[in-house]
């Protein structure tokens, strides 16, 4: 199990420093978007019809690619009172199970965004449109699918750090003191 919490970790790894890469251009290219429509609208008094869903857009796929790390390095809001109160091996069922019934969450989650993608391939966005007009094509509209994609996108990755973490807590209930493999990435701070 130890070889295959290995692979799953370098895994999480590569994919979530991809993620987080892409979750600051999303973050870059949203600022410069909304700058662009603040100067047309209150300098220019002309605003342009598709920042705000450019903008949208851009959150949602930033949100679905910096979930999963802030996941991973524990950066949700967590009620741990009742854990850090209870004895080691207790805590660590207490956690399992409720990483358990996380994993059933985003499973259910992630077959719940896949049918929300199948039916944004019937709607186009009203504003966003692809530059093809630029290479000699006619312009369309974005589908809404590809916006709507960030969350299955989000909550599988997020499963895959779930599954990294329901293994770690397994091995740590069965050997407290065995060395597990951690995220190189994890921030260092004061504490840790």
């Amino acid at each position: 199990m130890i070889f295959l919490l290995k692979g799953l970790v370098g895994f999480n790894t590569i994919i979530l420093r991809l993620g987080r890469k892409l979750a600051w251009i999303a973050i870059g290219l949203m600022v410069i978007i909304i700058l662009i429509q603040v100067f047309f609208r209150y300098v220019l008094n002309s605003a342009l019809p598709w920042p705000d869903e450019a903008a949208r857009f851009l959150m949602l796929w930033m949100t679905g690619f910096i979930a999963p790390s802030a996941y991973r390095w524990g950066g949700f809001v967590s009620i741990d009172m009742l854990l850090s109160r209870l004895p080691s091996k207790m805590g660590n069922i207490a956690s399992l199970m409720l990483l358990m019934i996380s994993l059933l969450v985003l499973v259910i989650g992630l077959q719940f965004g896949l049918k929300h993608v199948e039916s944004g391939w019937l709607f186009s966005s009203s504003s966003l449109k692809w530059p093809l007009h630029l290479i000699g094509m006619e312009a369309t509209r974005v589908k809404l699918a590809w916006m709507y994609m960030s969350l299955p996108v989000g909550l599988a990755l997020m499963t895959l750090v779930n599954v990294e973490l329901i293994i770690k807590n397994f091995l740590r209930l069965w050997n407290p003191d065995l060395e597990l493999p951690m995220d190189p990435d994890y921030p260092k701070t004061e504490e840790n």
